[in-house]
């Protein structure tokens, strides 16, 4: 008999309770997805090499958090938003930015560049090429986005490019980018208060009275290791230490009593041990009070 299949299950982290609700990823993966399509038309005619970006996943989370899962020597665009103290960060790897920089200037294969920082030359023409990022992720955001957003420096290293407090919401996108023959990663980071004002307040899809029901509904997913066990012993830990191959042990579980039907240590019922086909099972003879009772709650 095929498994039964259960409704989609979310993880859900205890430690960081704010999140984007679904409505709001959606409009906004939309939106940088249109992003990431101009993005790799762009490329592909300053370097004249085909290039293709691609959105991969959106997601909520502190500055300080997003920050550390950067490598420690990165290159990371500062842009200023009207209004506000907080930056955007665009962060992509200066290795890739170089190669970028060699078709620019000619080359016809990509060229294999340490991660460094950028001379002058370099510098202008990654900040031509982003400029012209900027106006493509302005037009894709259009009325989300109302504050002007500039570049503002390019930094080196992650842990001391501070762009925005450390518990600070950013929302923050990472991209797959192909040019030619090389792929990379990038990302985009932009402080939530900057988007989160103009997409407005989630739907409220369920009322909150049936909360309990929902959570009932769920946990019923939820698996769970169920054991056959006797009545446990109590033994000294030299009794223990001291077993050898035909000592006995008496148990005070009755022969004529069925076993203890457990799940994390709690019994829910008896059974007695049976067989389906080849394989050992087990049949419930009785519930316990503590199981009736849950069943008619």
């Amino acid at each position: 008999m095929p498994a039964r299949s259960g409704p989609a299950v979310e993880p859900y982290d205890f430690r960081r309770p704010t999140t984007l609700a679904r409505e709001h990823s959606r409009v906004l993966e939309l939106a940088l997805e249109t992003f990431a399509r101009q993005w790799g038309t762009q490329l592909t005619a300053k370097v004249r090499v085909v290039s293709q970006v691609t959105c991969e996943q959106i997601i909520m989370e502190t500055y300080d958090e997003y920050a550390s899962s950067l490598p420690a020597t990165t290159a990371m665009i500062l842009c200023n938003l009207e209004g506000m103290d907080a930056r955007a960060v665009i962060q992509f790897p200066a290795a890739a930015a170089l190669t970028w920089v060699s078709y620019m200037l000619g080359s016809n294969a990509a060229q294999v560049v340490p991660e460094r920082k950028f001379t002058q030359i370099e510098q202008a023409l990654v900040r031509r090429l982003f400029d012209d990022a900027l106006e493509d992720l302005r037009y894709s955001l259009g009325p989300l986005l109302e504050a002007a957003i500039s570049i503002d420096t390019i930094q080196y290293n992650s842990q001391f490019a501070q762009a925005a407090a450390t518990a600070d919401l950013m929302i923050v996108a990472s991209f797959a980018i192909r040019v030619g023959d090389s792929s990379t990663t990038a990302t985009l980071a932009i402080p939530a208060p900057a988007l989160l004002p103009q997409l407005g307040q989630p739907a409220v899809l369920a009322a909150t009275g049936n909360t309990r029901d929902q959570v009932a509904s769920q946990l019923g997913w939820v698996p769970v290791e169920v054991a056959l066990s006797l009545n446990p012993v109590f033994v000294k830990p030299s009794r223990v230490l001291g077993l050898a191959v035909g000592d006995l042990l008496t148990i005070p579980h009755p022969q004529h009593r069925p076993l203890n039907l457990t799940v994390d240590g709690e019994t829910l019922a008896r059974a007695a041990v049976g067989a389906n086909g080849a394989r050992l099972a087990c049949v419930v003879v009785e519930a316990t009070d503590s199981t009736t009772e849950r069943a008619n709650q």
